[in-house]
């Protein structure tokens, strides 16, 4: 575990000290925290950044107000229920890349994409043939990576929400019914406070992940117009710049971030498991 985790870990930070660039390979050695000072002054990497934060929190957030929505309705028994559950969570085992393409291509292409031959079709039913065809990658890039990684994403709210939904003590909300608690009644009183740590569980682990989130990006929009988020900025230092000193900085930011929504993530999780065994 320690070779494969640990070495490399500390290889990249042994490299992040280091003014190591492909371009120059005559100027290598110890640079000391210069890679870190140029990381957090670089107006780009602080851009992605941002960019990071703005993604992040627009993708849980809606994926975590959609599976919430979709676990309450699979939570009720209806004819076919197993069939749907199945369908809406394969969002979530598509293969990221797979997934940005389909996007990339079915959906968002001005030409034949899904988008725009709605958007035909709805014109055709008033007698129009000029129905707007937007480039949507162009027009709304960062809100269209948010929407393809919102499709991805909300099965797996889904699934940890309705296995909250599913562990309550049905004998108090069946009690709470017979003393005329109305249906929003009873959500608010006892169906959300049982969810809180599930909630906190799904928008945590959510965010390990999005911030981590490389391959939407680069397929749809190859960071540009905006998009680049910072696992991106390190592969454009890396492989477009050939600085791997920086590179090297930069990727143990990113893991430094990623730790700290990691220990949120291990408190919750640990704090549920103390509850549910009281």
């Amino acid at each position: 575990m320690i070779v494969v985790t640990q070495l490399p870990f500390v290889g990249t930070v042994v490299i992040s000290f280091m003014r190591w660039n492909a371009l120059d390979p005559s100027d290598r050695g110890f640079g000391g925290v210069a890679n870190y000072e140029s990381a957090f002054t670089d107006p780009s990497l602080r851009s992605s950044i941002v960019t990071t934060v703005v993604l992040t929190v627009a993708v849980v957030l809606v994926s975590l107000l959609l599976g919430l929505g979709l676990a309450l309705l699979l939570d009720r028994k209806f004819l076919g229920r197993g069939i749907v559950r199945t369908l809406l969570i394969t969002p979530f085992l598509v293969v990221p890349v797979a997934s940005a393409l389909l996007w990339k291509h079915a959906i968002y292409n001005a030409t034949y994409g899904l988008l725009n031959g709605t958007l035909t079709w709805v014109w055709s039913l008033f007698g129009s043939s000029r129905a707007p065809q937007p480039d949507w990658l162009s027009s709304i890039p960062l809100i269209s990576v948010e929407a393809s990684l919102v499709w991805q994403w909300t099965p797996f709210m889904m699934l940890i929400l309705l296995a909250g939904l599913q562990s309550r003590p049905m004998d108090v909300v069946e009690a709470a019914r017979v003393d005329g608690a109305g249906t929003w009644q009873v959500f608010r009183y006892l169906t959300f406070p049982h969810l809180r740590r599930y909630l906190e569980l799904a928008a945590l682990l959510g965010s390990i992940y999005v911030v981590q989130n490389f391959d939407a990006v680069f397929t749809l929009t190859s960071g540009g117009l905006g998009t680049a988020n910072l696992p991106y900025t390190v592969y454009e230092t890396f492989y477009q710049a050939h600085d791997y000193g920086q590179a090297s900085a930069e990727g143990v930011i990113v893991v430094i971030c990623s730790i700290a929504i990691a220990t949120f993530a291990l408190r919750s999780v640990s704090s549920l498991f103390r509850e549910e065994s009281l």
